[in-house]
């Protein structure tokens, strides 16, 4: 692929199913803002007023706009875990057949749609979905040679996040960064509703700046993301109706919190209605991810009504479970792999199947889309 006179790779070269980041016009807020939650109300209804709002702190030293387009090199340390990706203006404008972003659980149209609404009216996306893969070798090495150049930007944030961002503009070097992640196709391990809304606001203006929505892609065998679990409770059900419903799925056998929780694995459960606690083992699993035995074979055999809740810590989950008559289970990490095998194979994982971690400080990297 080609960079354009503009330094924008030029779509003509990228071919029908190519993965592309192109150039933008970095916007960001001032590091004493990023990380900052009172920064949100920037973007706060009314949102038809946030161009102009950024506009008013651009004139005031709030935010930064950089001075002509770039591909980005953003890296952020939290505590011990540093996460480096790539942020560019992800090319949406594909037909389904053509599209090569992978997502891995599906989305509500209607939360889709009010964040299209949202970001059309803000003229703005306001920070990049994050997109995984395992990259190639050569990228590793054309990203660390942008790295040994001064960072465009260096600060710690307000929510103690060290972030380093690099400008890259030259022409060979984008090019040659194209051409290596054109047969790309990452997953996406968060923004599954703004990426869905990046294509309902491309539908709606084609041929315009909503042809490409922000993105920031992650090498996993580079910095790695960490991929936790998401735990569920189960309102209206105990241990017993839970073994009713397993069937030849797997078994449920009582068992001490220590050892349902020492078990934890990619086939084993631990559960508890607040007193007793069990272990579920769903046995061998074949290109099977636990979250999806749970969701497609064993709470659909749940008789009578019952809500399903997300929780991101144990602590969470068994707080619930000791206000009322519910259990919760304690799901394994889903393995990275696994994950990546069952998307490249256009299966989807359930509603918060993962929780990929740490993800950026908002304001770190925005996209106008008066900037085109």
């Amino acid at each position: 692929m080609h960079a354009g006179a503009s330094g924008q790779p030029s779509p003509a070269t990228a071919g029908p199913t190519s993965f592309a980041l192109r150039p933008f016009h970095g916007l960001a807020l001032s590091p004493q803002r990023v990380g900052d939650p009172a920064s949100a109300r920037a973007f706060a209804r009314p949102y038809r007023d946030v161009a102009a709002r950024l506009r008013r702190w651009e004139a005031q030293g709030h935010v930064v706009r950089d001075r002509g387009p770039a591909l980005y090199v953003h890296e952020y340390t939290v505590g011990t875990l540093t996460v480096r990706g790539l942020v560019g203006a992800l090319d949406v404008s594909r037909t389904p057949g053509e599209r090569v972003v992978l997502p891995h659980e599906g989305v509500h149209e209607d939360q889709a749609a009010d964040l299209a609404a949202r970001m059309g009216e803000m003229e703005l996306n306001p920070a990049p979905i994050l997109l995984v893969h395992r990259g190639p070798a050569a990228v590793r090495e054309l990203v660390g040679e942008v790295m040994t150049r001064p960072p465009w930007q260096e600060y710690i944030d307000r929510a103690e996040r060290h972030n380093r961002v690099w400008a890259v503009r030259d022409e060979q070097l984008l090019a040659a960064l194209a051409d290596h992640l054109a047969s790309a196709r990452p997953l996406i391990a968060d923004g599954h509703h703004r990426y869905a809304a990046y294509l309902a606001l491309h539908e709606q203006r084609p041929g315009t700046a909503a042809d490409l929505g922000l993105a920031m892609l992650v090498d996993q065998d580079d910095t790695p993301l960490h991929l936790g679990a998401i735990h569920r409770t189960i309102s209206r059900v105990g241990l017993d109706a839970l073994a009713g419903a397993l069937g030849a799925t797997g078994t449920l056998t009582t068992t001490t919190e220590a050892a349902a929780v020492a078990a934890l694995g990619p086939t084993s459960l631990a559960v508890t209605d607040g007193s007793a606690w069990a272990r579920l083992d769903l046995g061998p699993l074949t290109e099977r991810a636990a979250v999806q035995v749970l969701h497609d074979d064993v709470l659909p055999r749940l008789a009578g009504h019952h809500v399903v809740g997300y929780h991101h810590s144990v602590e969470d989950a068994l707080d619930r479970v000791a206000r009322g008559q519910q259990l919760a289970v304690l799901m394994p990490a889903p393995d990275f792999d696994i994950v990546d095998r069952i998307v490249s194979s256009h299966r989807l994982l359930p509603e918060k199947a993962t929780s990929f971690q740490p993800k950026p400080s908002l304001g770190v990297l925005m996209r106008s889309l008066l900037d085109g």
